[in-house]
């Protein structure tokens, strides 16, 4: 097992480099404890303008449980692009699975999201991982899911075709 690289903390803009996903549906803004290959932190500070909080639900504002799951993979994919040490122009991350997804606790407005994800095993361009989210010490939801790389579109500024 490999140290985790303590210093190592990427920013939205590294992000960004790794990514094709851009706001509204960026879900993490920091990654943190990331150990090559194998786990990393993900964070999310849930504003209160988020645009799905108009529509679910407007007088009792959630963050919706797949959005909790996309922020999940969104920070596995960025754990492997930069282990990999790749960028969105070289491969696409795409979502295969989801799996035993088990929603705990209500993520609302105004709450720091804390996703950590782990690398389960890796079979050529298919990974596995396991995600928990957590707000402060309070698991809001956890899932297992798989994703493939591809190679990239060739086109650093392009959003995916829908897919991951």
């Amino acid at each position: 097992m490999e140290q985790v690289a303590k210093k190592v903390v990427l920013d939205t803009g590294d992000i960004k480099r790794l990514l094709p996903h851009r706001a509204p549906f960026l879900f993490i803004e920091k990654l943190t404890d990331i150990v090559p290959n194998e786990s990393a932190t993900g964070y999310k500070a849930v504003g209160y303008n988020e645009p799905f909080f108009a529509g679910h639900f407007p007088d009792h504002p959630v963050m919706p449980g797949v959005l909790i799951v996309e922020a999940l993979a969104q920070t596995a994919g960025a754990m492997v692009m930069y282990s990999l040490k790749l960028d969105k122009g070289d491969r696409v991350v795409y979502f295969m699975t989801i799996e035993k997804a088990r929603f705990r606790r209500p993520v609302r407005p105004g709450d720091m999201l804390r996703m950590n994800v782990r690398a389960l095993r890796r079979r050529g361009p298919v990974w596995r991982f396991s995600g928990e989210a957590y707000v402060d010490d309070a698991l809001c939801a956890e899932a297992e899911f798989s994703a493939m790389i591809q190679e990239g579109t060739g086109d650093n500024g392009g959003a995916s075709d829908g897919n991951r």
